[in-house]
């Protein structure tokens, strides 16, 4: 009863190349809008729409978007706490448009200016 160990190799390879393709395409959905990251304030990821103030939630937009470099409660972490932040709005703006250090620049079209007031708020009442 001498099994071929060729075959179970074989399957694993083929099972894990289409792990592989159905995760990428998952990857490319998400980045041409179909994913909640729209804009990024730290990230740079997102699909590039502007989201409408309207519909905005900037608690979830920040778990989403600012959480990895600033940390799970914005206190802090790689980048700067931005719970209670002392920052004016307008620096906050400033530095959400043109970037700093590490931090890119994030455009109208990523992240819409009612939309930016409305993230300043949130994290001014943290």
């Amino acid at each position: 009863m001498n099994r071929n160990p060729i075959v179970p190799f074989i399957l694993i390879i083929f099972l894990g190349i289409g792990l592989v393709f159905l995760l990428s395409s998952q990857g490319a959905n998400e980045e041409e809008g179909g994913g909640e990251e729209t804009a990024s304030e730290e990230g740079g990821e997102g699909g590039g729409e502007e989201a409408s103030s309207g519909d905005f939630d900037a608690e979830g937009f920040a778990r989403d978007s600012c959480a990895s470099c600033h940390g799970q409660d914005f206190s802090g972490g790689m980048g700067p706490a931005l719970a209670g932040t002392s920052l004016s709005e307008e620096d906050f703006t400033t530095t959400v448009r043109e970037g700093r250090g590490s931090m890119p620049a994030f455009s109208q079209d990523q992240i819409a200016d009612e939309d930016l007031s409305t993230l300043y708020q949130f994290f001014s009442e943290q």
